[in-house]
């Protein structure tokens, strides 16, 4: 680390404090995208950007490299290796699935403000079958499944309209881009082409870095 917290929380003048940098720099690494237009994650995001080169060299001792999206403002920490902690199938599955709407809409040009995508649920359960040859979680399971994914920054889940007849929309997020990498990807294939799918067992491990 080029320098200390305590040095750059005396340098900002009383703006931030030492446990500010100390919060900030857990956050990218257990929810590793941090937003500028997330109310909870605007003051982290900001002390972050002002200081980026300091949070760059903190984190590359623990194999973590850091990156930043001018466009759509967010930073995003991503391990420098592909070594990680194991992710179920069906969040494999799911990411997987949600990777593929959003470059569908990336190449549509329906992208929302922030670099969002938002998905129905019909949309994504047709696109679950087809990709995955497997039936959509139901909207408990999904649920559960988008609290997950929330923490690494990829997905949102909005809750509808009272006129509206389905229960949620899930909200693709930009930094999607950078955590399902190529090796992400490959994975769809893989899955895809499983002809015993159906019967696998949706809490199987998966060896995937997110």
């Amino acid at each position: 680390m080029k320098r200390s917290w305590n040095t750059l929380s005396q340098q900002s003048n009383g703006l931030y404090t030492v446990q500010d940098f100390e919060r900030a720099a857990y956050r990218l690494v257990v929810e590793q995208a941090l937003y500028a237009s997330d109310r909870h994650s605007r003051h982290a995001y900001h002390l972050v950007e002002d200081h980026y080169d300091d949070f760059v060299a903190a984190l590359a001792p623990l194999g973590i490299r850091l990156e930043r999206n001018a466009h759509y403002r967010y930073l995003i920490a991503l391990p420098a290796h592909s070594e990680g902690a194991p992710v179920s199938l069906a969040e494999t599955l799911l990411l997987l699935v949600l990777r593929q709407r959003y470059d569908e809409a990336m190449r549509q040009g329906r992208v929302e403000d922030e670099g969002v995508v938002t998905v129905d649920l019909p949309e994504l359960q047709e696109a679950y079958q087809a990709l995955t040859r497997r039936e959509m979680p139901d909207t408990g399971a999904l649920r559960e499944l988008a609290r997950t994914l929330k923490r690494w920054g990829v997905c949102r889940l909005a809750e509808s309209e009272p006129d509206d007849p389905q229960p949620f929309h899930l909200q693709v997020r930009p930094a999607i881009v950078e955590v399902l990498g190529e090796q992400w990807l490959q994975r769809l294939a893989q899955h895809s082409g499983d002809d015993d799918g159906d019967n696998a067992d949706d809490n199987e491990a998966d060896d995937a870095t997110a």
